[in-house]
C-alpha cells in the first residue's frame, strides 16, 4: 500500500532518525527525535496515511535511543511467529500508470503489466508472507537496471512495488491457437482483428481467464452461449471508460464511484435505450439490468482502447466448473469454446473471479465477493471475537469458505458450484493458500447440516485429516448468524431469512424462515406454509411444477388442475404424473421455500417456466415488477393470513417451549395466489401482478416481524438470504418496517446469498466449541 515509503518521507520531513520494516505482526517503526517532532509524527501517521492503507491498530512503546543515529531507513522485512497481517486485495490500475501506458515517450508505453505501489496485483500473485518479490509470481523475473533503480528508491512511486516490471524485464503476452500454437502476429492487433471477425477469445487476466467477444455482435454472443452451454444467464460487459458506461447503463454517483474504485467490481445497473439499440439482445435476456465493469488492468485498458467500446468479459470456465487460471488447463478445457487465446507468462497463484455489486435499497450490496475485496477481513466484536481458529466450509452453491483468526473473519474467494472434482480441488487449493497466508489452522469446522452436500463431505474429510471438530449448522441459522456477525451484533435478535433451499431441522426443505437467536442457537418463530416439491430437484429446474403445487394447495385438486391447464397450458398426462408423485410422497418433499414460491408465481404469470441458472425465474419476475413501478404503477398488497402453524411444524431441534410457547407463525399466501390467478385469467399485465406480489411479500414480512418485534422488545430486525438480493422486495419491506419504527440490518460486506454463508457457519462452530454446546465432536 506504499506505507513504508510514506513513513520514510514523513520521518525525513520532520528530521527524525530511525527505521521501518515489515514483519509478521505488522509494520514496525523505530523512530527517535525531539518531543514535538515525535508527537507530530504520531499524529500524521494516521492523518496523512496513503488512501489505500488501513491501520487496524496502533501500539506505542518506549525503546532505548541509539546514540549518533542519523537519518531514517527502510530495512528488510523480518519473519517470525504471531503473524497478524495479510496481503491486500488486488487493485485497479491507478491514474499515473494509465498515463504511462498511453504515453509513447514512456518506457511503459503499451506494456500490459505496468503497475506501481498504488495499484496492480497483490493477492493473485502472492505465495507467502511477508509480501516480498521472492515470495510472489514475480520471483522468476529479474528486474532490469531501470526497474531496480525505481524499486530501491524510497522517493519513487514504484519503491518496493513487488510486481514492478517493464517490457525489458517483465512478463510478456502472446496470441495462440486453441491447440496452443503461438502466433507471430502482434498480440494487440491480432486480438482486435479476431474480435472484429466475431471470434471468441479466451484471455488470461489478473485472477483467471475471461471469455471475450464483441458485445455489439449478436451472432458472436449467441455462439458464445451455445459453446459455453449457458442459454440465458447474463454476461458481464467491460466498457472502455466511465463515459461509455453512462451510455449503456443508468448510473448514480455511488454506482459511478463503485465502477471507478480500486476494487473495480461488476456493477449491476439498469440498461439505457442506447444499450437496447446497440448491444446484443442476448447479453442479458429477460432482464432490465446489465452488469458492467471498467478495465482494471493495463491489459484490459489496451484491449478496450481500440475496436469496440464494449466487450463481453465473462468468467473463463466451462459451465459448472471453476474459473480457469493456468495456461495449460485453459487450453485443455476452453479450446472448444474459444477461437483464439491471449496468454501471458506471469503465473496466477490464487484464483479471483470478478466481484459483483448492486445498489439495493440505498446501500451497496455485494452479490459476489472476490477480486478487489478478498482477502480483506471482516472485524468481529464481543463474544464472537473470542475462541479458537474456525472454518466455515460454505454452501453447495456460490461457495466461498471463511476462516476466523482472533477478532477477524477472512472470507475466501468465490469458488462457485461444488458439483465437480475440479471444484473440490479449487476449494482445497484456495483454503491451503489462506491457511498459509494467515498462518492459522482451524480447530473447529462448521458445515451445512444437509446430509448430501458435497462441500460438507469434503470438509469432514479435511477435518478427519486434521483431527479437528466438525459442527453441523442449519442453513438458515448460518445466514442469520452471518448477518449478525457482519453487523457487529451478538444478539439475541429477530430476523427473516428468505432463500431457495436449505435443509431444515425437521428434515423438510426450508426457505422462508423467521428466527430468533444468536450464534449459540435459534428458535423458529415463523415460516411459509408447506407445499410439496413435485420431483424434488426437478422442481427447482422447472418452476411450473411449483406453480401446480401451489395451485393445488390454494384451490384444491380439481380447480387447481383446471387453472394449471389454462394458465400453464399443461396436458392432463403431465398433471397426472405430478399428482402421482405428490400422493406417493416419493421425491416430493415438503418445502417452505421463498425461492420456490417466487418460481411458482413467475410461471403462473407467464414470465419464466424454467430455471437455466440459479434464481432465473425469480430474477425475471422481479425485473417485471420493477418495470411496472418505474412506469408509475402503485402496487398494493394482496390478501394473506398469519396464524399459528399446525402442531409439530415448528421443526427446530434447538427450539424450546419457553422461546416459542405458541408455536411458529405460518405465512399463508393462498388468498394472494387466488387473486393473482383470477386477475391473470382476466388478462391483466404480468408486470402489475408481479409488483402486487412483491408488495404482498413485503407486507407479510412487515406484519409478522412487527408483531414479533413488539413481543420480544426489539426495534431492529435482520433481513437476509438470497431472496433479499431482490431490490424491490428489500426496499418495500424496509419501508414498511420503518413505518412501524423498526430498523433493518442486512448484509453489505458479504453477500446475503450463499456466498456469505460460511461466516455464519464459522461463528456458530466457534461459539458451540467455546460453550461446549452439543453438536460438534472433539
Amino acid at each position: 500500500m506504499g506505507f513504508r515509503p510514506f513513513v520514510y518521507r514523513l520521518a525525513t520531513r520532520l528530521g527524525l532518525g530511525g527505521r521501518v520494516w515489515n514483519a509478521d505482526a505488522g509494520v514496525i517503526i523505530e523512530v527517535q527525535g525531539g518531543v514535538e517532532a515525535l508527537a507530530a509524527f504520531e499524529a500524521n501517521l494516521q492523518k496523512e496515511a496513503p488512501p489505500l492503507a488501513r491501520i487496524r491498530s496502533l501500539r506505542r512503546e518506549r525503546v532505548a535511543t541509539v546514540e549518533g543515529e542519523a537519518g531514517f531507513r527502510i530495512v528488510e522485512s523480518q519473519r517470525g511467529a504471531g503473524r497478524q497481517v495479510i496481503v491486500p486485495p488486488d487493485l485497479a490500475t491507478c491514474g499515473d500508470c494509465r498515463r504511462e501506458i498511453f504515453d509513447p515517450g514512456d518506457r511503459h508505453y503499451r506494456y500490459p503489466f505496468t503497475n506501481c505501489t498504488n495499484c496492480g496485483p497483490r493477492y493473485t500473485i502472492v505465495r507467502d508472507l511477508p509480501y516480498d518479490r521472492p515470495l510472489t509470481a514475480m520471483a522468476e523475473f529479474a528486474m532490469c537496471e531501470a526497474c531496480a533503480r525505481e524499486y530501491h528508491d524510497p522517493a519513487d512511486r514504484r519503491f518496493d512495488a513487488q510486481p514492478v516490471a517493464c517490457p525489458a524485464c517483465g512478463p510478456e503476452v502472446w496470441l495462440a491457437t486453441p491447440a496452443g500454437e503461438r502466433l507471430e502476429e502482434d498480440w494487440l492487433e491480432g486480438f482486435r482483428r479476431a474480435i472484429a471477425r466475431g471470434e471468441i477469445v479466451a484471455l488470461k487476466g489478473l485472477g483467471g481467464f475471461h471469455l471475450a467477444c464483441d458485445a455489439r455482435n449478436e451472432e458472436a454472443v449467441a455462439r458464445l452461449r451455445l459453446r459455453k452451454r449457458r442459454p440465458a444467464k447474463p454476461f458481464a460487459v467491460m466498457v472502455r471508460d466511465l463515459e461509455t458506461a453512462r451510455r449503456y447503463v443508468e448510473l448514480d454517483a455511488e454506482e459511478e464511484a463503485l465502477l471507478a474504485s480500486p476494487e473495480a467490481p461488476i456493477v449491476l445497473a439498469r440498461k439505457t435505450p442506447a444499450a437496447r439499440r446497440e448491444l446484443a439482445p442476448s447479453l442479458a435476456p429477460g432482464l432490465e439490468t446489465l452488469g458492467v465493469m471498467l478495465p482494471y488492468t493495463p491489459l484490459h485498458l489496451l484491449l478496450l482502447a481500440g475496436g469496440p467500446d464494449a466487450l463481453v468479459m465473462t468468467s473463463g470456465n466451462v459451465s459448472g466448473l471453476p474459473l480457469e487460471f493456468e495456461n495449460e488447463g485453459a487450453l485443455e478445457r476452453l479450446g472448444r469454446i474459444a477461437d483464439r487465446f491471449l496468454l501471458h507468462n506471469r503465473a496466477i497463484v490464487n484464483r479471483a473471479d470478478d466481484s459483483v455489486v448492486r445498489r439495493v435499497a440505498g446501500r451497496t450490496q455485494l452479490q459476489r465477493r472476490s477480486r478487489g475485496y478478498v482477502p480483506r477481513p471482516v472485524p468481529l466484536r464481543g463474544r464472537l471475537a473470542d475462541g479458537p481458529a474456525a472454518l466455515g466450509a460454505g454452501g453447495e452453491m456460490k461457495n466461498a469458505f471463511c476462516l476466523l483468526r482472533g477478532a477477524e473473519a477472512y472470507p475466501g474467494p468465490h469458488v462457485g458450484e461444488m458439483e465437480s472434482l475440479e471444484a473440490e480441488e479449487a476449494w482445497r487449493l484456495a483454503l491451503d493458500r489462506f491457511e498459509r497466508l494467515l498462518a492459522v489452522r482451524p480447530e473447529v469446522i462448521g458445515v451445512d447440516a444437509h446430509p448430501g452436500y458435497r462441500v460438507s463431505r469434503l470438509a469432514r474429510e479435511f477435518a478427519r485429516e486434521r483431527g479437528v471438530a466438525v459442527v453441523p449448522v442449519q442453513h438458515h441459522h448460518a445466514h442469520f448468524a452471518a448477518a449478525l456477525a457482519e453487523a457487529g451484533l451478538e444478539g439475541p435478535a429477530l430476523g427473516a431469512v428468505l432463500d431457495g433451499t436449505g435443509y431444515g431441522a425437521d428434515g423438510r426443505v426450508w426457505g422462508w424462515e423467521v428466527l430468533w437467536g444468536d450464534a449459540s442457537g435459534f428458535v423458529r418463530l415463523g415460516h411459509l406454509r408447506y407445499v410439496p416439491m413435485p420431483g424434488g430437484e426437478a422442481a427447482v429446474r422447472e418452476p411450473w411444477r411449483m406453480a401446480v403445487s401451489h395451485l393445488w394447495d390454494a384451490f384444491g385438486a380439481s380447480r387447481g388442475s383446471e387453472l394449471a391447464r389454462l394458465l400453464l397450458a399443461l396436458p392432463e398426462a403431465e398433471l397426472a404424473a405430478l399428482r402421482a408423485l405428490v400422493r406417493s410422497g416419493l421425491n416430493a418433499p415438503l418445502t417452505s421455500s421463498a425461492g420456490r414460491l417466487f418460481d411458482a408465481v413467475s410461471a403462473l404469470l407467464g414470465v419464466a417456466r424454467a430455471n437455466t441458472y440459479e434464481g432465473q425465474a425469480a430474477i425475471e419476475l422481479g425485473e417485471r415488477a420493477w418495470r411496472a413501478v418505474r412506469e408509475g404503477y402503485q402496487p398494493r398488497p394482496l390478501p394473506f393470513r398469519l396464524a399459528p402453524a399446525a402442531p409439530g411444524a415448528e421443526g427446530s431441534a434447538e427450539a424450546s417451549a419457553r422461546d416459542a410457547p405458541h408455536g411458529p407463525l405460518e405465512f399463508d399466501l393462498r388468498p394472494a395466489l387466488l387473486e393473482l390467478a383470477e386477475r391473470r385469467l382476466a388478462g391483466e399485465a404480468a408486470e402489475r401482478l408481479a409488483a402486487d406480489f412483491h408488495e404482498t411479500v413485503a407486507a407479510a414480512l412487515a406484519e409478522a416481524l412487527g408483531r414479533l418485534a413488539e413481543e420480544r422488545g426489539v426495534d431492529r430486525v435482520i433481513l437476509t438470504g438470497g431472496t433479499m438480493q431482490n431490490p424491490l422486495l428489500l426496499e418495500r419491506a424496509e419501508r414498511r418496517l420503518r413505518e412501524r419504527g423498526i430498523g433493518v440490518v442486512t448484509p453489505v460486506l458479504l453477500p446475503p446469498n450463499d456466498g456469505g454463508l460460511a461466516l455464519g457457519q464459522a461463528v456458530i462452530a466457534r461459539r458451540r466449541w467455546v460453550e461446549d454446546v452439543p453438536g460438534g465432536t472433539r
